[in-house]
């Protein structure tokens, strides 16, 4: 009974995972990534990432476990810059301080009715896309698509149920479908309409914000070098320091 008992349990977790793996792969996508060229030790990039994120994402998306004076020290913002970010107020009316965290603009419960849905926080974001990659093509692939509630689509999100809050600064794209005839299917963007910046400065807006996000996942990737210099500097010195100590130890047997 026991056999039988182990072997049913096996025959279900094979089942299991069978039927998991072709549901994770149909929540991603098949789309290639583009190479974000994520640097942290741009800290002037990473200031501009927070400066547009606060402007066009932070009145829906939050970075719960991130605070203003922990940004403004990580990136060496004095006390004007990081005030002139902090728009949000609290349940009470009250404009956030700099020791506030960052928290959306709208409510959960406003946001839900007004799109369907609570838009989600962002602070890990860039941790469970598994790199800035992710992060830097899809702010680079929304696309015009009218059958669409924003009359926009994104490549790497398909379906997508946001606006493209960007469209101001990037312009509209237009997605361009080219089939070999072979049942290779090629999907391409083209600047339809431009925007208020050229495709090199969206580009470099993109590259600002992933790098933002990609440090706010995890903060400590900025102090991670610092610290590990010091840690192989002191296995050095205690490796000297061992080595003569074992040398006076044996000395006398020697």
């Amino acid at each position: 009974m026991k056999l039988k008992s182990l072997k049913l349990l096996l025959a279900t977790l094979t089942l299991g995972l069978a039927t998991a793996f072709p549901v994770a792969n149909a929540a991603g996508s098949s789309v290639e990534l583009k190479d974000a060229q994520v640097d942290l030790d741009n800290k002037l990039s990473m200031a501009r990432g927070a400066k547009y994120y606060a402007n066009y994402c932070m009145g829906c998306h939050s970075l719960k476990f991130s605070r203003y004076n922990r940004v403004a020290t990580d990136l060496g913002l004095d006390d004007e810059s990081i005030k002139s970010i902090i728009f949000t107020r609290d349940e009470d009316d009250v404009m956030s301080k700099s020791g506030s965290l960052m928290i959306s603009a709208i409510p959960s419960k406003d946001a839900a009715n007004w799109f369907g849905t609570a838009p989600p926080d962002l602070s890990l974001v860039a941790r469970s896309r598994k790199s800035g990659d992710w992060i830097y093509s899809y702010l680079t692939s929304f696309y015009k698509d009218d059958s669409r509630p924003f009359g926009v689509n994104n490549l790497v999100f398909e379906n997508v149920g946001m606006p493209h809050v960007l469209q101001e600064l990037q312009g509209m794209q237009e997605l361009e479908v080219h089939d070999d005839g072979h049942g290779h299917v090629t999907k391409t963007l083209k600047l339809a309409e431009p925007g208020k910046m050229s495709v090199g400065e969206f580009d470099q807006l993109a590259k600002d914000l992933t790098n933002f996000l990609v440090y706010v996942g995890e903060p400590a990737q900025l102090h991670r070098t610092y610290y590990g210099i010091l840690t192989l500097l002191f296995l050095f010195v205690f490796f000297i320091v061992a080595y003569l100590l074992k040398k006076e130890f044996w000395k006398d047997i020697h």
